[in-house]
């Protein structure tokens, strides 16, 4: 997965985390309701809880129950009489997110620049999938990238790295059999 876009959070439901737009989620949980709704007072709405959950509380993980919660609170504030649509009771589970850091492997990568951070970065994801973790997110991409180009300044070159990093841990991470349920957050 690639960074999160601004709108998005990554849901917890009973099946594993799904990164997904708050307003999709808002819809999907308003259910019937929501076409007697006005479309802009959702969208406001499902922008108030996402602020909330990520800028005051600093989460980026959120369960689908605690979602649902804020939103119906705030729609009622409104004055809105919304029903929402009960999700799935959900066992919880602790949420095991286990950090890497991109630009560290670039370093200890040293002289061999690509040819010897790949086999690292795979080596890495795959002593953390050991830990059965819910989310692996690696910070320092851009860093990372800069290092290994050697780049002062961002160019199509160091884009083309940067995809190809992400691309390779996508693939790492489904060759795995022991994903189920873990989430990739690349930063």
């Amino acid at each position: 997965m690639i960074q999160l876009q601004s709108d998005c959070l990554v849901f917890e439901t009973s099946s594993g985390a799904i990164p997904c737009s708050a307003e999709h989620v808002a819809i999907e949980l308003i259910g019937a309701s929501a076409s007697n709704l006005d479309p802009e007072l959702i969208r406001n709405a499902a922008a108030g809880v996402l602020h909330y959950f990520k800028q005051e509380l600093g989460r980026e993980f959120v369960s689908v129950g605690e979602f649902s919660q804020a939103l119906a609170k705030v729609l009622r504030g409104f004055g809105m009489e919304v029903v929402m649509a009960d999700p799935a009771p959900e066992a919880p589970r602790p949420t095991k997110v286990i950090e890497a850091d991109l630009r560290r492997l670039a370093c200890d990568s040293g002289k061999g620049f690509e040819l010897a951070f790949f086999p690292r970065l795979r080596d890495e994801l795959r002593l953390h999938m050991r830990e059965s973790p819910r989310v692996v997110r690696f910070t320092g991409l851009r860093a990372c990238v800069k290092q290994l180009t050697g780049a002062q300044r961002w160019g199509g070159r160091c884009q083309r790295l940067n995809d190809h990093i992400v691309e390779y841990l996508r693939l790492c991470l489904g060759e795995d059999e022991q994903v189920s349920g873990c989430a990739l957050v690349v930063l």
